[in-house]
């Protein structure tokens, strides 16, 4: 009989998520170390979405303390996708293991930081946190712009407007326009979907660019 931790090794991606499929429709406490081992190394998107699924079906007791160590492992796949199941089970006590990851110098992990702070921060932290979010506008690629924007414009305009008043005076202009993005979303929380089409479309178009260039 095949087990979990030889399903998950299959080289086919569809067999690996069936697996996960499995455990997460009949949750068995003893696959979790299986599962949280699997987030790290995981190369399939679809697999790695469907193993947090499966862990936030078991007791959040049980894999909470699991989960958490894998955040300050070296390797940016296993801090990214702990701070994603982190996120789904939205446990309050683990904001002091997430915040030092705003930081961080991965993209994935830093966005997914922003995303799962912004859930978790206590409301005498919600200050602090978007002035240390304020400090990565401008950071990185369009879609890590997005996913700040989304991040600091959750925390309300009245969170945020001391950090934007201040980036509106910035020498650097990403930091400007980053800036004016989240204001646009705090107006209008339909924009931040615009943004992402926007993104969507450079994207293609480059790709579209590079291959007629070959």
């Amino acid at each position: 009989m095949t087990t979990l931790a030889d399903a998950l090794t299959d080289p086919r991606s569809s067999v690996r998520l069936r697996a996960v499929m499995a455990a997460g429709t009949t949750p068995d406490p003893d696959d979790v170390d299986v599962l949280v081992a699997r987030c790290a190394v995981e190369p399939d998107f679809f697999v790695r979405d469907m193993l947090t699924w499966a862990l936030v079906r078991q007791p959040a007791g049980l894999v909470v303390p699991r989960v958490v160590p894998e955040l300050r492992r070296p390797e940016p796949q296993a801090r990214s996708q702990a701070l994603h199941t982190l996120s789904k089970i939205a446990d309050p006590s683990t904001w002091p293991d997430v915040r030092p990851l705003l930081d961080d110098p991965d993209d994935d992990v830093a966005r997914a930081a922003w995303r799962t702070a912004a859930a978790l921060v206590p409301d005498e932290e919600r200050g602090g946190l978007a002035r240390v979010l304020g400090t990565h506008l401008g950071r990185g690629s369009r879609e890590t712009r997005l996913s700040l924007t989304r991040a600091m414009a959750s925390l309300g305009e009245e969170t945020v407007r001391p950090v934007l008043d201040a980036a509106a005076d910035s020498r650097d202009p990403v930091v400007r326009e980053h800036a004016a993005d989240v204001e646009r979303v705090l107006r209008d929380p339909d924009a931040g979907s615009g943004l992402a089409v926007e993104h969507a479309r450079r994207t293609v178009a480059l790709g579209r660019t590079r291959s007629a260039k070959g």
